[in-house]
């Protein structure tokens, strides 16, 4: 064998120049846990957004339905919160907000804010910022409805 040859074995021998061994499998897979939680994160939130949303529409739609002013009110609020609880939600982390009157030709427009944690790790709980996630949804109460007040054509 010659000397150079003797050198390139030697090369390829032993541990010496190691760029990495185990512990790269257990850093890769920190990072693979980290990135899934933050995908998991990102995805509680477009859940959350679309549960908000479902429970401003339902809430809007049972209030210009409804019968009376008082009825409108309780049955929106109602419906928000079943809506939420269908998704999973808990309704107690929701704020609804209902702007407009129960007229006839009047907008109506209901907003739901929901509170949220961040990040929701199995052992932990909820962990991390609080984020709120707003829905919003319009309806018009409709003018040849019997029950509210108000003349039967809406103004141009």
């Amino acid at each position: 064998m010659s000397v150079a040859s003797a050198r390139t074995a030697a090369r390829g021998r032993g541990d010496r120049g190691q760029a990495g061994g185990a512990e790269v499998i257990a850093f890769g897979l920190l990072v693979f846990v980290v990135g899934a939680l933050l995908a998991a994160s990102a995805w509680g939130v477009v859940d959350a957004k679309g549960a908000v949303t479902a429970a401003a529409r339902e809430a809007a739609r049972r209030y210009v339905e409804a019968r009376s002013a008082d009825e409108a009110e309780r049955s929106a609020r109602a419906a928000a919160a079943i809506t939420l609880a269908g998704y999973g939600r808990d309704p107690a982390r929701a704020t609804v907000t209902i702007s407009g009157g129960f007229t006839r030709c009047q907008p109506v427009v209901v907003e739901v804010q929901y509170r949220m944690a961040t990040v929701a790790l199995p052992w932990l709980g909820r962990v991390g910022p609080v984020t709120t996630v707003h829905g919003r949804h319009a309806e018009i109460v409709d003018p040849w409805r019997s029950g509210p007040p108000g003349g039967a054509r809406c103004p141009a």
